[in-house]
């Protein structure tokens, strides 16, 4: 099938945080994308490729829009949208009282289809196209996130939570059970249509020696496969980690000794990471999803994006709404609040940093950007339409807005899902914003 776009588009051949932005936008006006077999065939100026269409075609025109490559969520927990805005606890008790509460439901089937077709229904609402996501310990979780992805032909990487302890009972596997599970898991869905298996053990505190050593043997037959976790996002669970494992000389040395720090392991929040642990994560190619809508509502803290993704030891950085924890689905939202974390170190956020880090900075950090995360021929066409006055205060600040920079940061403050027109999934519509 064919389709088309028409409307300003923006995307990115570089990355902003190392090059001068105006080498690194991709911006034109007025243009074309065409999308055939679920790729990206044609794009540039209307005028030009408009004769070349058939004549029955129907192109979706956008004026006053912005076509995007739809965003990419590099952390996220499917089976937490039913505990989104659980109040008043930080990380650890916030885990004992809500997380591990709210995931023994996913032992019912239909309950975890319910909750997995709401949570892309709200992803697509809010144009994320891809995300990188953790079932629970019930491999049937995971089961029933890729059929609903499939459903929409989504590009989707996930992986059934692994943990042998300080869990409650029924979140309890083991080491071999991890093992065979995930290994199952792997051979049903990796690679079929556009999904991705990820390796995904909770956290080192919940993983005993003997998980986090199957593991690692997982991830060492399996060396293509996404490998996903927490690190360093909390005080109190850094101090535990050097309880646990006493033998290591920090957090991410825990993960490195068990194969599990490597390219295409992505690890969420990274907050209080020490220089040798970044240096840890430059040598290895692993790289961190910053969650700062989740980092502000446990008190965790806030990541210092520019010492992560500047100077010799430079990381891939994607963004995570992290849910439950995380407040929103929008990444327009999760931007807004990564602007704030970079605001509490001095050093601003710019608007084509924080878009880049939701589209081509997410897909480089999940390794997966020759497939996803900018529109370019050949690319898989995975659009995300912005409409810029989608409210009465953003058409009125609208009016004011001088260029391309001041409209995108605009757009990043004050917009949400009502932002978002239209999603397109592999060049088909699979969203669209009701009009008045």
């Amino acid at each position: 099938m064919k389709t088309a776009v028409r409307g300003d588009v923006l995307s990115f051949r570089g990355n902003p945080f190392r090059e001068a932005e105006r080498d690194c936008l991709a911006f034109q006006r007025d243009a074309l994308v065409v999308m055939e077999n679920g790729r990206i065939a044609a794009c540039g100026p209307a005028v030009e490729l408009l004769p070349t269409l058939p004549a029955d075609l129907a192109v979706a025109h956008y004026p006053d829009h912005l076509i995007l490559p739809g965003f990419i969520d590099c952390h996220v927990h499917y089976p937490q949208t039913e505990m989104m805005a659980a109040y008043g606890e930080q990380l650890l008790d916030w885990l004992h009282h809500y997380t591990f509460v709210t995931e023994q439901g996913f032992a019912d089937e239909a309950h975890a289809r319910d909750v997995a077709r709401v949570f892309l229904d709200e992803q697509l609402r809010n144009g994320v196209t891809t995300a990188c996501v953790f079932g629970t310990v019930h491999a049937a979780s995971v089961d029933a996130l890729f059929e609903a992805a499939a459903g929409h032909n989504l590009r989707i990487l996930a992986g059934k939570v692994c943990m042998d302890r300080h869990a409650p009972p029924a979140l309890l596997d083991t080491p071999l059970t991890a093992y065979e599970q995930s290994r199952a898991l792997i051979q049903r869905w990796h690679g079929k249509g556009r999904a991705e298996y990820v390796i995904t053990p909770r956290f080192a505190p919940t993983s005993s020696h003997g998980q986090l050593e199957m593991l690692g043997a997982l991830a060492a037959e399996f060396p293509d496969v996404a490998i996903q976790s927490h690190i360093s996002e909390n005080l109190d669970e850094i101090a535990w980690v050097k309880q646990l494992f006493p033998g290591c000389r920090d957090y991410a040395s825990v993960y490195q000794r068990y194969g599990l720090l490597r390219p295409r392991a992505v690890y969420g929040h990274g907050i209080h990471l020490s220089d040798e642990e970044l240096q840890a994560f430059h040598d290895s190619g692993a790289s961190l999803a910053h969650c700062p809508t989740s980092n502000f509502f446990l008190g965790s803290g806030c990541l210092n994006l520019r010492r992560c993704v500047e100077g010799e030891r430079a990381i891939p950085v994607g963004l995570g709404t992290d849910l439950g924890a995380g407040t929103s689905f929008s990444m327009l939202q999760t931007m807004n609040a990564a602007y704030m974390a970079a605001q509490s170190h001095g050093k601003p956020l710019s608007a084509a940093q924080a878009f880049y880090l939701a589209t081509r900075g997410g897909a480089e950090a999940l390794g997966i950007a020759d497939k996803v995360g900018s529109i370019a021929v050949g690319m898989e066409a995975d659009l995300a339409v912005l409409n810029l006055r989608s409210t009465p205060l953003l058409d009125f600040r609208m009016r004011y807005a001088r260029d391309l920079s001041e409209a995108l940061f605009v757009q990043m403050m004050l917009g949400d899902d009502r932002a978002v027109a239209a999603t397109y999934v592999a060049g088909s519509p699979v969203y669209r914003r009701a009009t008045a």
